[in-house]
C-alpha cells in the first residue's frame, strides 16, 4: 500500500480535528486578504478567496506565491505551505510591507514559523507522501470552518467519498476534465492536479460554463467530465452528444474531491506507477538562492 492511500483514508478524522480547531491569527471580517501557495496550495487558496468573498466578508485575492504583487497593501496574508520550505512561499512572506502575515503548514520546525507572524499548525494532517491530499484538504476545513461555511457532516461525507464506488468507466478513460464554479474552481483545478501528477493522465480544469468555449472539442467516448457542484443548464445534454461521461455528485465538493483522488491513485496502480513519487517532483520546492 502506498503511503497517500492511507492519507487519502484518514481524512474524515483529519477533517474532524480541523472542525474542532480554534486558531488564531486568521483573517477577520472586512479585511482585505491576500491568499498565497504553490501547487496543491495555491488552488486551496483560489478555493478559500471565493469562498470568503461569497460570503461578504472581504475582498481576497489568491496567488501562485511567486506572483504575489507585495507592493499591493493588504491587511492579513496568508501563507499554506504543507513543508514550510516552499522557497517562493518564503520568499512572498519577506517581501510583505504591509498587514499581518500567517503561516498555515504542517511543520513547525521549519522556516516558515520565523517568516510569519501567526502559525497555524496542522502537523496530524502532514503527509510522507509527494503527492498532497489531507493536508490541503484539511486546511481547507478548517478555512471553512473559521468562515462559518463548514457544513458539521464533513467529516461523514468525507467517509462516504471513501466508500462510494469509483464513477462507471472513469477508470479506463484516456482524458478527464473537472468542472467547477465559484469556490468549486480551485476545487477542480485541484482534482486535475491530482489526476494529472500520480498518474501522467491528461486533465484539464475550467470553469463549467467556459467549457463549451472550447474546451468541449476535446471530450469524446474516451472522457469523463466530473462536476464539482450542480452542472449549468443543458450542459449534461451537450456531454452527451460527445460520448464522454459526465460525473454529478451530492456530496458536497471538497468531500467529492476525496475521489477524485481515489481516482489518481486507482489510475496510477493501472499504470503501473507509484502515487507516492511522481516523476520529477519533490515534496517541496527549495531553489539556490543568489
Amino acid at each position: 500500500m502506498a503511503y497517500v492511500d492511507a492519507e487519502i483514508a484518514s481524512q474524515p478524522e483529519c477533517w474532524q480535528r480541523a472542525l474542532d480547531l480554534t486558531p488564531k491569527g486568521l483573517p477577520e471580517p472586512g479585511e482585505r486578504v491576500a491568499v498565497l501557495g504553490c501547487g496543491t496550495s495555491l488552488y486551496i487558496a483560489q478555493a478559500y478567496a471565493a469562498l470568503r468573498e461569497e460570503a461578504g466578508l472581504g475582498e481576497t485575492d489568491a496567488f501562485a506565491a511567486s506572483e504575489f504583487p507585495a507592493h499591493r497593501r493588504y491587511d492579513r496574508v496568508v501563507a499554506l505551505t504543507r513543508s514550510g520550505t516552499t522557497t517562493e512561499v518564503l520568499d512572498a512572506l519577506a517581501r510583505t510591507r504591509s498587514g499581518a502575515t500567517v503561516a498555515i503548514t504542517g511543520d513547525v520546525s521549519t522556516p516558515v514559523v520565523d517568516a510569519a507572524q501567526h502559525v497555524v499548525a496542522l502537523e496530524f494532517a502532514d503527509e510522507r507522501s509527494v503527492v498532497q491530499t489531507r493536508f490541503a484538504t484539511t486546511a481547507l476545513v478548517l478555512l471553512r470552518a473559521h468562515l462559518g461555511a463548514a457544513p458539521a457532516d464533513l467529516p461523514a461525507q468525507a467517509q462516504r467519498a471513501l466508500d462510494t464506488p469509483l464513477p462507471e468507466r472513469a477508470l479506463a478513460s484516456k482524458q478527464f476534465t473537472f468542472l467547477g464554479a465559484g469556490w468549486t474552481n480551485g476545487v477542480a483545478n485541484e482534482a486535475a492536479l491530482k489526476v494529472r501528477e500520480a498518474s501522467s493522465s491528461w486533465t484539464e480544469s475550467y470553469p463549467a460554463m467556459e467549457y463549451r468555449h472550447g474546451p468541449i472539442s476535446v471530450s469524446s467516448s474516451e472522457s469523463t467530465v466530473w462536476f464539482f457542484g450542480p452542472p449549468p443548464a443543458g450542459l449534461l445534454d451537450q456531454i452527451a452528444l460527445t460520448g464522454a461521461r459526465a460525473v454529478v455528485s451530492d456530496l458536497d465538493p471538497l468531500a467529492e474531491l476525496v475521489r477524485a483522488q481515489r481516482l489518481a491513485v486507482g489510475l496510477a496502480a493501472a499504470r503501473g506507477l507509484d502515487p507516492d513519487h511522481p516523476r520529477n517532483l519533490t515534496r517541496s520546492i527549495v531553489l539556490d538562492q543568489p
